[in-house]
């Protein structure tokens, strides 16, 4: 990984990252729940916000953005079809679009599902994706305001990136998505083992975020709609993904 990440904890449950280029000594905010944590982490590090990502218009991605901004004069990137509803925009993307941290290149995905214009960024030759609350640790975020297909092509997506993605998502949720998970794909031991992990983790307060692809693609149920075993414990043998996933997702809703 060439880029620095830091995993700043915000909120109740939130998270924000920096992303530090040492090269050339630029840093992304991803995500501004609040500002102090991360003020106080760029000043511990010594570093000035030069852009902030944003990935979606809820409260708790944006509403630290205006104080931040009066300490660091970055530049503001968010998605197009977001536009009339985030922040004001420096920077207006959409999917196919790229974002630069030095010399990097960062790609713009859609994963329109939690909210309509939820956008993620993708950056391979660091081999990070900051995801928010499209693909999250053991879980998704709720379909709010688009389609349970629309949800399930975002996180087909980001499932189709390299499994050693190290993927950076937007809250501490990963303890209930687990105790969820057992009762998708109870026998399913690396599922079984990352609960185990994850418990001992939160005993001792540590963050089960970031998390990698490749653990997401043997335990996570919401990228498991097409595996067999999944299918028949939901009596659902068969059937298309799309429509697995979205009574995956149901449920969690009751859960």
């Amino acid at each position: 990984m060439t880029l620095q990440i830091e995993t700043i904890p915000c909120l109740s449950d939130n998270y924000a990252y920096l992303v530090h280029d040492p090269v050339s000594g630029e840093t992304v905010v991803v995500d501004v729940p609040e500002a102090a944590p991360i003020l106080d982490a760029l000043d511990s590090k010594g570093w000035t916000a030069n852009q902030v990502l944003l990935t979606h218009h809820h409260f708790d991605h944006v509403e630290g953005l205006p104080e931040l901004l009066k300490h660091h004069a970055a530049k503001v990137v968010g998605a197009t079809a977001d536009a009339h509803r985030l922040p004001p925009l420096d920077i207006a993307v959409a999917e196919g679009d790229t974002v630069s941290i030095g010399i990097e290149t960062g790609h713009v995905i859609d994963v329109s599902g939690h909210t309509v214009g939820h956008i993620a960024f993708h950056f391979p030759e660091s081999s990070v994706a900051f995801t928010a609350d499209s693909l999250m640790a053991l879980g998704c975020g709720r379909v709010f305001e688009g389609t349970m297909p629309q949800m399930w092509e975002s996180l087909s997506k980001l499932a189709s990136l390299p499994p050693q993605t190290t993927i950076c998502s937007g809250h501490e949720y990963t303890q209930t998505n687990a105790r969820f998970a057992l009762t998708i794909d109870p026998d399913n031991p690396a599922l079984i083992s990352r609960v185990g992990a994850i418990e001992t983790a939160r005993s001792k307060g540590q963050p089960t975020v970031p998390s990698v692809l490749s653990d997401e693609l043997a335990t996570n149920p919401f990228l498991r709609a097409a595996d067999p075993a999944i299918q028949a414990h939901l009596n659902m043998t068969g059937a298309d993904p799309a429509d697995v996933f979205a009574e995956i997702r149901l449920r969690k809703d009751r859960f």
